[in-house]
Order: structure tokens, then C-alpha cells, then sequence
């Protein structure tokens, strides 16, 4: 069984994307920036905002965190937004998600500019990625495809297994893993015989959102085994949505829980904010 060390991954992409803002910054006098916008209190959420800013500053990137209360209304939210995307200093936008329920998540993600929308949430970015065509894709399952092919993992051909349908990682997992000729299946809830499925995938992708529920017994011999997932215990450890304990004893190849999918989502975050800087300063 081998790790896919999603940690040693991310800072080698950082590491890159370091000498790039360098670069870029000298080339076209432009700082990189990305505006992460939070709503509300989440705990969660505000940790994983600090660690996004975290990394820009180490990247030399400028980024800003726009917090908001959690009673504030949609149209108030829009404005916010769009001073964003007139700002010259901000490139990519990031809004963190969950939103209150008060408000249309897909109304907002279709407020930031395509240009912007470094999470690849906008219906025109979603409709690019459906189409084959070049724009944002998602972090989440850009980092997966990227850690699949930094392991040589073989795609084309393969069986696919991605249980999860969400927009943020199913369904654009399921696209990207389509466009390197995998044969995909996607499970939900409603998947009857979920355990069977599973045992057919060469490439099995877990995203949940339920602790462990993915078993060993579910997984086939040598299969390589993604978990998207993140949830804490109530005696405070993290675990992902597979059993790591039984998956590590038939899985060829496995991403530990933490430091997995993670650390690549926010480098995803980053390398698409660049290049969104490139395109929007038509950087040579």
C-alpha cells in the first residue's frame, strides 16, 4: 500500500507557484490577489479562510478576507461581491461555503465574474468543464486529478467509483475523470447495492461527508482510493469518509486523512489564481 502524500504534493506545487508569482510580479508589475469572502461565524470556516490568507503572503500573493454578518441579505452580499469584481487588485474570488439559508448559494457563485471565479462554481465555468472547453474547475477535484497523475495512477480506461453527487466535488470529479477516458459511475443515496459497486473501481473517490462509511470490505484488491473527506470525532480526531484502518489493508494506493485531498484543494485555490491574474493582465 502506498500513501498519496497529499501535504509533500502541495508544497512541491507551492514551491512552483512561488518562482511563478516572482515572475509574474516582475514581468507585469502585478501582485496576484485573491478576496476570500466569509458570511457568518463558522469556526471552520475561519480557519480554513486564515490558512488560504496564510499561504498567499508565503507565496507572495496579496489576499484579502471580507467577513459579514450572518444576517446580512442576499442583494447586500451581491454588492459586496461586486465591488470585488471591479477591484483591479483582486483576481480571484473566493466565497466560502456553507452560506446561511437565507441565501440563494448558486445566485451568489453566479455573481462572481467567470474571469474571477477561481472555485469554478460559476454555470459558465460548470458548463466548460461539461463541454471539455478551458476555464475553472473546482479545487477539490482538480487537486484530485492532479495527485492521480503526480503517482502515475492510470486513468484512462479505468473504473471509476465516485460516491457523492455534490457540485463541488461529484459531479466535477465525475467530468474531469470522464475527460481522461475513465469509465465513471456516480453513487448517491439512492445507490442500491452501494458496497458492490464499490468493489468494482479501479479508482474509488469518497466524498460523502459521513465518517468512515466507506469499509475495507468495500474496496477491490489494489484499487486506488481517494477520500475527499474530513469529519471530527467526538474525541477530537479527524477522519475521512473511508475506514482508513480496513481500506489501507486492500488498497493499492490510499490519501491519508489529514493531509490528503486538503493541503491540494488550497493549492488548487492558488494556482488558479494566478492564473487568473495572467489572463486578466494578458500576461506574456
Amino acid at each position: 500500500m502506498v500513501l498519496l502524500d497529499g501535504k509533500a504534493f502541495a508544497e512541491k506545487i507551492q514551491i512552483q507557484l512561488k518562482s511563478d508569482v516572482a515572475l509574474f510580479v516582475q514581468r507585469a508589475g502585478v501582485v496576484p490577489g485573491l478576496a476570500a469572502v466569509r458570511v457568518g461565524v463558522n469556526e471552520a470556516s475561519r480557519i480554513y479562510v486564515n490558512k488560504k490568507a496564510k499561504t498567499c503572503k508565503e507565496l507572495g500573493m496579496h489576499s484579502e478576507k471580507i467577513e459579514l454578518p450572518e444576517d446580512i441579505s442576499e442583494s447586500k452580499l451581491i454588492d459586496e461581491i461586486e465591488k470585488l469584481n471591479r477591484n483591479p487588485k483582486i483576481h480571484g474570488i473566493l466565497v466560502q461555503l456553507p452560506l446561511p439559508k437565507h441565501i440563494s448559494t448558486p445566485k451568489i457563485q453566479n455573481s462572481v465574474r467567470v474571469e474571477k471565479d477561481v472555485d469554478g462554481f460559476n454555470v459558465v465555468n460548470v458548463g466548460r468543464l461539461a463541454m471539455g472547453e478551458s476555464g475553472f474547475v473546482p479545487c477539490t477535484p482538480l487537486g484530485v486529478l492532479r495527485i492521480l497523475e503526480e503517482y502515475r495512477i492510470p486513468i484512462e480506461g479505468a473504473e471509476a467509483v465516485i460516491v457523492g453527487r455534490s457540485q463541488i466535488v461529484g459531479k466535477p470529479m465525475a467530468q474531469l475523470l470522464l475527460g481522461r477516458h475513465a469509465t465513471v459511475t456516480i453513487c448517491h443515496s439512492k445507490t442500491r447495492n452501494l458496497p458492490e459497486v464499490c468493489r468494482k473501481a479501479d479508482i474509488l473517490v469518497a466524498a460523502t461527508g459521513k465518517a468512515e462509511m466507506i469499509r475495507g470490505d468495500w474496496i477491490q484488491k489494489g484499487a486506488t482510493v481517494v477520500d475527499v473527506g474530513i469529519n471530527r470525532k467526538e474525541d477530537g480526531t479527524l477522519v475521512g469518509d473511508v475506514d482508513f484502518a480496513g481500506a489501507k489493508e486492500r488498497a493499492g494506493w490510499i490519501t491519508p486523512v489529514p493531509g490528503g485531498v486538503g493541503p491540494l484543494t488550497i493549492a488548487m485555490l492558488l494556482s488558479n489564481t494566478v492564473e487568473a491574474a495572467k489572463q486578466q493582465v494578458e500576461f506574456k
